[in-house]
């Protein structure tokens, strides 16, 4: 597995490891998790978006 490195504030950062710390896992599941949802939501976006475009030029050509 590849490690990253990545920069945040402290205060953001004591917020991202009181969060894993509830819920009982580490700080690097807890963002990869989040980054998951946030690819999983901007895939739909991108789908809802394709949809709507074809609409429209179905429109156009009909």
């Amino acid at each position: 597995m590849a490690k990253i490195l990545v920069t945040m504030p402290d205060k953001f950062l004591n917020q991202v490891d009181g969060l894993a710390n509830d819920e009982q896992r580490t700080r690097s599941e807890l963002i990869r998790e989040a980054l998951r949802n946030y690819m999983r939501r901007v895939s739909l976006r991108q789908s809802q978006k394709a949809d709507e475009n074809a609409k429209i030029l179905d429109k156009l050509l009909g």
